[in-house]
């Protein structure tokens, strides 16, 4: 599939953005996306507890744009025992069918790994979803080096359907966790990666910096990057940003874009004004003294 630069994160759909404000921020990104690639957006059955995938559900059905959009949700762990048994998986894929109102979930990702349930048993279930045309592709977010190996390993043992992504936490605060063994599984089986906190928690923005205090549920998040290395990266970012023209976020993205096996960066907005911040990064390239000094910054 060939999916937009950037995947627009559903968790802010139904959270910080109430319903007239998710379906603008929907119709500003599909009008962004060039012709030539299908708008990417992925959201959670824990989002909202469903909300999030009923109000991208409902923006589709309402815009009649189903066939044009790519759409990912997950397996996620609520309150769940054992949230990748079999049986687990298929009422969690039904029920995000009916809230997404479609018949076919585009990438079903398995959210958290779950220890409890042989990777057998998941892989399976998984499987059975694909070959029913109820799902497209399958893939992981949040696993280790070692079980995602693992699982990839015995979906070819079993012969059924591999993962054909995974979706990591990665941006230019978080480097190592991916990049010291993820980056080489991943490179390994050919996967696609779709990192999430691409903005690290919004602090990439620049909005959120020692001594100021910002009104958004995101400031907690944000605040444990404050410090030298945020001041470095920010600054750096800064300097990118001046010499394109664009916001610090959409250099942000667009470093994520440019590294070794990334597919998209995951980044979301909950009004309008912050998703236009992003979009630029669609149609930025980044010099490769830029993204020394981005490396630099955030090493």
């Amino acid at each position: 599939m060939d999916v937009s630069d950037l995947c627009l994160g559903g968790n802010v759909f139904g959270w910080t953005a109430d319903e007239p404000t998710t379906f603008a921020i929907l119709d500003r990104f599909l009008d962004a996306v060039p012709s030539v690639q299908r708008p990417f957006v992925d959201t959670a059955e824990s989002y909202g507890d469903g909300r999030s995938e009923q109000l991208l559900g409902a923006w589709m059905a309402e815009r009649g744009v189903r066939d044009r959009m790519v759409v990912a949700t997950k397996a996620s762990p609520r309150q769940k025992e054992h949230p990748l048994s079999a049986q687990e998986i298929r009422t969690a894929a039904e029920r995000s069918l009916r809230n997404l109102q479609t018949d076919v979930i585009d990438l079903y990702y398995a959210h958290y790994d779950d220890e409890s349930t042989p990777l057998e048993e998941t892989l399976t279930a998984f499987d059975e979803l694909v070959t029913s045309g109820k799902v497209r592709h399958v893939a992981a977010s949040n696993y280790s080096p070692a079980r995602l190996t693992e699982a990839m390993e015995t979906s070819e043992r079993l012969g059924v359907t591999r993962y054909v992504g995974l979706q990591p936490h990665y941006n230019l605060m978080e480097r190592p966790v991916y990049e010291d063994e993820l980056r080489d599984v991943v490179a390994r089986f050919d996967l696609g990666c779709f990192p999430y906190f691409a903005l690290a928690r919004g602090f990439l923005t620049g909005k959120y910096r020692a001594g100021q205090q910002i009104d958004s549920p995101r400031a907690k998040g944000a605040a444990r990057y404050v410090g030298e290395k945020g001041d470095r990266v920010l600054a750096a970012l800064e300097e990118v940003a001046r010499a394109h023209g664009v916001t610090g976020s959409a250099v942000a993205l667009r470093w994520l874009a440019q590294q070794p096996t990334v597919t998209a960066p995951i980044a979301s907005g909950r009004d309008v004004d912050q998703l236009a911040d992003l979009l630029p990064m669609q149609d930025l390239r980044l010099a490769d003294d830029e993204l020394k000094l981005l490396d630099d910054a955030s090493a």
